[in-house]
């Protein structure tokens, strides 16, 4: 399958690098096509990865995984156009985070709204999907690292939409078990404003490699 990464930190080349291993092609968008991040990874991905603008990632893909920060996630996706998103499955990973000069942490947007709401009204022939953004990327792809069952979350108006992420999660090797619906894109609310707690866990532990394992009676 074919998929669009659209964003260069981490969070886009692990899931980028994941895909490949899986035997999917994958084109990484950045802003400029000639982004020294998004080459330096296409040169060492092989013969499946490719670097391009968001727009010329977005045109590849059959399926978009938007990676870019929550706060610039609109003007990505604007710049990859409307027209390559539409009827597409968009799995949206990005969180809304606002760093003060002082390191605060604090969501915009957030209460009312959130990015995965916004991506979804813009691109409305979108299919967009929250999921991803609750966790470090290497244990996106990777929950094994972790010992034990352990969650991750999903939020989307489209249930084969749903289903397409949590077959993709598979891939990934997260059991379908695992996977927590959210109901629908306004569920992006409550995992977005999971960050600011996830943060400070991050600050208590000394460490990212850690996940939410929720338990119910019975």
């Amino acid at each position: 399958m074919r998929f669009a990464v659209i964003g260069t930190g981490t969070v886009g080349r692990t899931l980028a690098d994941k895909l490949v291993a899986l035997g999917h092609e994958v084109t990484l968008g950045s802003r400029n096509k000639d982004n020294e991040t998004a080459v330096a990874w296409a040169e060492q991905a092989g013969p499946n990865g490719r670097h391009g603008t968001f727009a010329d990632a977005a045109g590849f893909g059959e399926v978009v995984l938007n990676a870019t920060g929550g706060t610039v996630a609109l003007e990505a996706l604007r710049a990859a156009g409307a027209e390559r998103l539409a009827g597409k499955l968009l799995v949206d990973v990005s969180n809304p985070l606002v760093f003060s000069a002082e390191g605060e942490v604090t969501l915009d947007p957030v209460n009312t709204d959130s990015v995965g709401e916004r991506i979804q009204r813009e691109f409305p022939e979108a299919r967009v999907v929250k999921a991803l953004n609750t966790l470090t990327a290497p244990l996106m792809v990777d929950p094994g690292r972790l010992p034990g069952e352990h969650n991750v979350f999903v939020a989307g108006n489209d249930a084969g939409a749903k289903a397409e992420t949590v077959a993709l999660l598979g891939e990934f090797g997260w059991p379908a078990e695992s996977v927590v619906d959210l109901g629908d894109i306004a569920g992006a609310r409550a995992m977005e404003m999971m960050m600011p707690f996830w943060l400070r866990l991050m600050r208590a532990y000394g460490t990212a490699e850690f996940n939410y394992s929720i338990r119910r009676a019975g």
